[in-house]
């Protein structure tokens, strides 16, 4: 069985375009018929969120951490639970292409990680700041970017490594991290792709729409930005923290 993991707080706006697509890739002809399991991990919402999940048929796990590593760490252990052999992530803005999962797979790694490409820019965001973003990220196989709307890992690499740590940000940089200490066998592919929401009102403080205000009214892009961009610090994008 395939998990798909997907932490949520209060994206009513986006999740159910996010789901649409979600469900789209699980049934992608590439992946013979596998039973695909999609979770959405509601961390403390009170907006509509769980009625869309309700709608679109999905396993939901409510939980009231307020924390994007911890909502992610609870919602992984609930599907290796169940049985799950590979767990894909992605995020309630974000939406993923109809192969992203069948790509995923098909890399045979120990874990994929994904690049991410806006998808309508905010009206709030200057030409200056999407030029610098769209110039420096590096969308194309072995760039360096981490991304928990963007990341699939076999169960077995999970539980070595030691899964998603309680963080309220860059709990993905820190698993792959450790992935990497333990010599899984890491993709670093364009393959799999997933477009996210351009907003600056972010979910989690130190995410992408942080990223993107730090971006924002630049004329150039700063050596400090430059550098946050290639390591792969813009990211999560709609974590519950």
């Amino acid at each position: 069985m395939i998990g798909i993991l997907i932490p949520v707080h209060n994206e009513e706006q986006l999740l159910d375009a996010c789901l649409t697509t979600v469900l789209h890739a699980a049934a992608h002809p590439d992946l013979k018929g596998e039973v695909v399991e999609v979770l959405v991990v509601l961390d403390s919402c009170t907006d509509g969120s769980a009625d869309i999940a309700r709608a679109h048929g999905v396993m939901i796990l409510e939980v009231t951490a307020r924390n994007v590593g911890q909502a992610r760490a609870e919602g992984a252990a609930f599907l290796l639970d169940r049985g799950a052999r590979w767990l894909a992530c992605t995020d309630g803005d974000s939406s993923v292409a109809s192969d992203w999962l069948s790509e995923q797979l098909a890399l045979d790694a120990d874990a994929v990680c994904g690049t991410v490409m806006p998808g309508d820019w905010n009206e709030n965001i200057s030409a200056a700041a999407q030029a610098a973003y769209l110039s420096h990220y590096q969308h194309r196989d072995g760039h360096r970017h981490i991304h928990g709307a963007n990341l699939g890992v076999s169960s077995i690499a999970y539980v070595s490594a030691g899964g998603f740590p309680a963080l309220a940000c860059h709990e993905d940089v820190h698993l792959v991290q450790q992935l990497e200490l333990i010599g899984a066998r890491i993709a670093w592919s364009c393959r799999p792709r997933v477009t996210t929401s351009t907003r600056l009102d972010s979910k989690a403080k130190g995410g992408f729409g942080d990223y993107l205000r730090s971006l924002n009214g630049r004329q150039a892009i700063t050596d400090d930005a430059l550098s946050a961009c290639r390591n792969g610090l813009d990211q999560p994008h709609s974590a519950p923290s």
